[in-house]
């Protein structure tokens, strides 16, 4: 019987662990009216909070990957999921806005940063030579998967219980993922003796000095990354990604249909159902970024995104649950299928030591866009009384993004393994 290569193991682990910060973070939106009816809050502050976490995690993506590369990879994440689990416990005695500002926007941002931008990226070039893209796109996946484990089961428990009930069950989920941190996860093939999947021999490996500062390392790759057109092609559709993915189907998705008179329940299950289609969808796209032209793969999801979404005004105004079905299928299959084609991109331009601090940059752009559909999704909502025109808009910005990846200029990848 053939042994098992470890490096799926720590794939497991690591897919593992983005689920529970990936639930963390998208459980905001089954928070909006709780919060709103309990605490007395409008709901632009309330979305403002849920903003900052969106803008901090993409921000933290490349100090993340510049502390990763000092300190340690198992480090880094046992020190991330310790910061959610505190902020989870902090919200059971939260009473001001401040308060929700701090633990939901700051705490949890910043928590989730590692695990939702460059963990997939540090794992794949560390652990995989071959199946690199398909490791990328299973671990970018998890994020969807917490989705369809467990959105339904908090919405359920805020529906039957209460708020708190439903915080209680991911904050206990933070705990157990760190004893599985602790006693599985490996920074570096080496540690254990073993060369990374793939890999036919041993190679010197190489290490970055611990006394190099993080800071200076995340802000000099921004320079390097500023001065090429490549990097602001790459960071405004990812943008734009952010925009019309996390930032307003994540935080107004569940709100928008309640609106229509849809149960919170159901739609905490339309929204984890787009889950089952991201998991599959994102899948493929890793297997297909090993294949194809990347910045084509990147043209037709933005372009197909883009349709899917002026489409849901209308899939909801038809009252059938139906039509509601077939958006949740057409956009979840591009949910974040754009995000191994991007890793892609990214790791031919800027090669693989570098590519992990760059796609964490590219990232924040990402996070920019989703704070900024956020927060506007509550004031359009206030301003108008509907979503309708935030969700336009958010389809209209994705057919620009397909022609940003598309003026990318086709080069052979850097690296050599």
């Amino acid at each position: 019987m053939r042994k098992i290569h470890y490096s799926w193991i720590i794939l497991t682990v690591t897919f593992i662990a983005i689920i529970v910060a990936g639930i963390i973070r998208s459980s905001s939106g089954i928070f909006i009216d709780p919060f709103e009816m309990e605490f007395g809050w409008d709901r632009p502050t309330i979305s403002f909070a849920f903003a900052i976490c969106l803008f901090l995690y993409g921000f933290s993506g490349p100090f993340m990957a510049a502390f990763v590369d000092v300190f340690g990879l198992k480090r880094m994440m046992l020190y991330s999921m310790a910061l959610l689990a505190v902020g989870l416990g902090l919200t059971f005695v939260m009473q001001s806005k401040w308060q929700l500002i701090l633990i939901w926007g700051i705490m949890l941002g910043v928590g989730s940063g590692l695990f939702l931008t460059v963990l997939s990226t540090q794992v794949a070039n560390r652990w995989f030579v071959k199946r690199r893209g398909l490791a990328v796109g299973i671990l970018t996946a998890a994020t969807a998967t917490g989705q369809l484990i467990l959105l339904p089961v908090l919405a359920a428990f805020v529906d039957n219980y209460s708020w708190r009930s439903a915080i209680a069950l991911i904050f206990f989920l933070s705990i157990v993922m760190l004893v599985v941190i602790a006693i599985f996860m490996k920074s570096w093939p080496e540690e254990i003796g073993i060369v990374p999947y793939g890999q036919e021999k041993q190679l010197e490996p190489a290490r970055l000095s611990t006394n190099r500062n993080p800071f200076k390392m995340a802000i000099f790759s921004l320079i390097e990354g500023l001065k090429m057109k490549e990097f602001w092609l790459l960071a405004g559709s990812f943008f734009i990604c952010g925009l019309s993915t996390s930032g307003i189907i994540g935080t107004h998705f569940i709100s928008y249909c309640v609106s229509f008179g849809i149960p919170l329940v159901t739609a905490a299950a339309m929204l984890s159902f787009m889950g089952v289609f991201d998991l599959i969808g994102t899948t493929i796209s890793g297997w297909l970024s090993d294949r194809f032209d990347n910045r084509w793969l990147l043209f037709w999801y933005y372009l197909l995104r883009g349709f899917s979404l002026v489409f849901l005004p209308f899939a909801l105004a038809q009252g059938s649950y139906t039509w509601l079905v077939i958006f949740s299928i057409f956009y979840g299959l591009d949910w974040i299928a754009t995000v191994p084609p991007t890793i892609g991109l990214t790791r031919q331009k800027f090669g693989i030591e570098k590519s992990a601090m760059m796609y964490g940059w590219i990232t924040a752009a990402h996070q920019v866009g989703a704070g900024v559909a956020a927060y506007s999704g509550g004031v359009v909502y206030k301003v108008f009384g509907s979503y309708m025109w935030a969700f336009a808009l958010a389809g209209a910005f994705c057919l620009l993004a397909s022609l940003f990846v598309i003026l990318i200029k086709k080069q052979a990848p850097k690296e050599i393994v």
